[in-house]
């Protein structure tokens, strides 16, 4: 199954589990924006009450963005294992680890998050759109 096959698959089946029914949508064309909210993500599913963004992360290098970055409130889904060093302003980091799979809410905000651990990781980060 080719890349795009298994990402469309795995959006796909990721908004269902979610309740969001996309009807006839399309994935997005994958595209990366200067706009402070990608945070260097690529948009991979948009349509009038999602949008997907796809972060990919080196070790020592940024999980969802590079260096301090935000974002509107989402849930992330890590498809990958991870483990991070996340930074808060005016608080000590912490290290995170999260397994595939592993789902969680997020209110959005200014924050770091640095990959930590030996291995690339892969999020989708799934913002709600109002109305």
């Amino acid at each position: 199954m080719t890349m795009t096959k298994r990402k469309r698959r795995e959006i796909m089946v990721m908004l269902a589990s979610l309740g969001v029914a996309t009807g006839g949508a399309r994935l997005a064309r994958a595209a990366t924006s200067g706009s402070a909210d990608l945070a260097g993500g690529k948009i991979v599913f948009e349509n009038e009450k999602v949008r997907v963004i796809e972060h990919t992360g080196k070790p020592r290098l940024g999980v969802c963005g590079t260096g301090v970055h935000s974002h509107p409130p989402h849930l992330t889904v890590f498809l990958t294992d991870a483990k991070a060093r996340v930074t808060l302003p005016g608080k000590a980091p912490i290290v995170a680890e999260n397994r595939a799979g592993d789902v969680f809410w997020d209110p959005g905000g200014v924050h770091s998050v640095e990959n930590i651990g030996s291995r690339g990781t892969r999020v989708f980060l799934v913002e709600m759109k109002s109305g």
